[in-house]
């Protein structure tokens, strides 16, 4: 969420900023309504304060027997009583009017962010590795599960509808294999610390990292009204809502291993075979917590551990710098990590990874005391995908894919593999 004041102090930037990202001027609506909630709450605290001194006055008047000027104050004290509910609760709707309006608002980009419209402005800032030289006709991930009988989009069907997937045997191993791989390469050598947290969580989390309210129909919701995690940056984030930190602990960085849950509700006809775009999928996800000075020193940081595990696994990727017509709502900065994936001849995206400044610290009101001199500041937020599970067995399975439908483990997955050097068809 941005500060009020700031928005007050600049409405052009505000609107500057919102125009890059394609939508439309706001400041004039914003201001606008803050001014008649400042209105109000002058209103509401000069009626309390007037009917504070009238009731003393009423008790002076009473002590001098001045009855006149005692029912003249009472008159009046009957009005304040009659009109003064209303006005608070003016006020208050006017004020969760304000809050409603400001929680819609996006991020405002980095002045180095390119301005662009949609994917196709986003710029490379660098590609890592070749693309496989084998000679071999490339598959697509589905096409080569069910050739080894390991991945089952019917069953799936059958038992949660469409876009869920059933994965056995040794597909299931090497899954289960990237997500500890990775997990591993975090917590030992990246210095990120291991998070088992839950996967519902009330409203006032997916509102802190800035979920709610504007993206409810992406979310699955319980029956109790707690909701699915679509990401584990919701719980890693909000691990610090409400709380005063020290300066000298930051940064704090998270980690965690979990299943994502997502509607799609936008991507109708999209990626509709296969695993890419699904219901529910696993996710090693990344979350730091910084001070002001040190966020985009940890974006860049965050990003090159995302990288690394694509490294290790020999894929090629490139690395994108998103325009800021493509950014996420929260997203200060955006770096999306995108694979080569030769079964459909073309990059996808397998990590993204985004600072945030303090626009889910506001929201969170997660703050950290200044070091020097003792002030309370908002912290400065990151996630990153670190990676996405499922995209990464989909990379792995059509770059390692052999002539006769097989499948090579990468060198660093062996010691999770059980033995296993090479996926094959079932028996």
């Amino acid at each position: 969420m941005l500060d009020i004041k700031w928005i007050r102090d600049n409405p052009a930037a505000l609107d500057a900023a919102l125009a890059k990202r394609g939508a439309e001027a706001l400041s004039a609506s914003v201001i606008a309504l803050d001014e008649k909630r400042r209105s109000l709450v002058q209103s509401v605290q000069d009626m309390q304060s007037r009917r504070n001194s009238a009731s003393k006055e009423i008790g002076a008047a009473m002590a001098q027997k001045n009855t006149e000027l005692a029912d003249k104050l009472k008159a009046e004290m009957a009005t304040l009583k009659e009109t003064l509910p209303g006005a608070e609760e003016e006020e208050r709707k006017v004020s969760a009017e304000l809050t409603d309006m400001l929680s819609r608002i996006p991020n405002i980009p980095l002045d180095d962010v390119p301005v662009g419209k949609d994917e196709h402005d986003n710029e490379v800032k660098r590609v890592v590795g070749e693309k496989p030289g084998w000679n071999h006709a490339p598959q697509e991930h589905y096409e080569i599960g069910e050739g080894l009988g390991y991945m089952d989009f019917e069953r799936a069907a059958k038992l949660s509808g469409a876009r869920f997937t059933v994965l056995t045997s040794q597909l299931a191993r090497m899954e289960r294999a990237l997500g500890q791989f990775m997990l591993d390469l975090h917590t030992r050598e990246h210095g990120y610390t291991e998070v088992s947290s839950p996967l519902m969580v009330r409203d006032e989390a997916m509102y802190g990292t800035g979920q709610l309210p504007k993206f409810a129909e992406d979310l699955f919701r319980t029956t109790d009204g707690r909701w699915l995690i679509p990401t584990a940056e919701v719980t890693l984030t909000n691990l610090v809502a409400g709380e005063i930190l020290d300066q000298d602990k930051l940064p704090l960085r998270f980690t965690a291993l979990t299943p994502s849950f997502r509607s799609e509700a936008g991507s109708a006809g999209r990626d509709t075979r296969g695993m890419l775009r699904q219901h529910q999928f696993w996710k090693c996800e990344l979350v730091s917590i910084t001070d002001a000075e040190s966020s985009i020193a940890e974006h860049e940081r965050m990003t090159a551990c995302a990288e690394e595990v694509l490294k290790r696994l020999g894929l090629h990727f490139r690395t994108m710098t998103l325009c800021s017509g493509d950014m996420g709502f929260g997203a200060r900065k955006t770096y999306d990590i995108e694979v080569w994936l030769p079964g459909q001849n073309t990059y996808r995206e397998i990590s993204s990874c985004s600072v945030c400044g303090d626009f889910q610290g506001r929201r969170m009101n997660a703050r950290y005391r200044n070091a020097s001199d003792k002030t309370l500041n908002f912290v400065h937020t990151l996630n990153g995908s670190g990676t996405a599970v499922g995209r990464c067995l989909i990379a792995v399975m059509e770059n390692y894919l052999n002539e006769d439908g097989s499948i090579t483990v990468p060198d660093v997955l062996l010691p999770y593999m059980g033995g296993i050097t090479r996926i094959e068809k079932a028996a």
